[in-house]
């Protein structure tokens, strides 16, 4: 689980992430990555086109297991808000952290 000092809690960090960051997309996964003055920290975006309630609630939960998992992984001192594309409903846990893998692997090369 994510702790909170690494989550993005504030819409203008959102905003800033998404309007004036770099975009990577991967499989199920577009990645918003700015740079930040402090720590990385992650959000999520998960719209009512991933499904219903449930599956839109397993998604983010599997994504925020993810950042975790991948957080060293992660640019230092970034936002990084990982949107949900529609078939990220269907995907398995496996192919999303594939997605997120490729996504880290292609910010550090850049």
């Amino acid at each position: 689980m994510l702790a909170p000092s690494q989550r993005i809690g504030h819409s203008r960090d959102f905003t800033r992430a998404v309007r004036h960051g770099r975009r990577v997309r991967r499989g199920h996964l577009v990645a918003h990555i700015a740079p930040a003055d402090e720590m990385t920290r992650c959000g999520f975006i998960v719209s009512k086109a991933v499904g219903n309630s449930v599956i839109r609630h397993r998604v983010t939960r599997r994504l925020r297991a993810l950042c975790h998992d991948q957080y060293a992984d992660l640019p230092p001192s970034s936002l990084v808000v990982l949107r949900a594309l529609p078939s990220a409903g269907a995907a398995s846990f496996d192919a999303l952290r594939a997605d997120l893998r490729q996504i880290a692997g292609t910010v550090r090369t850049r």
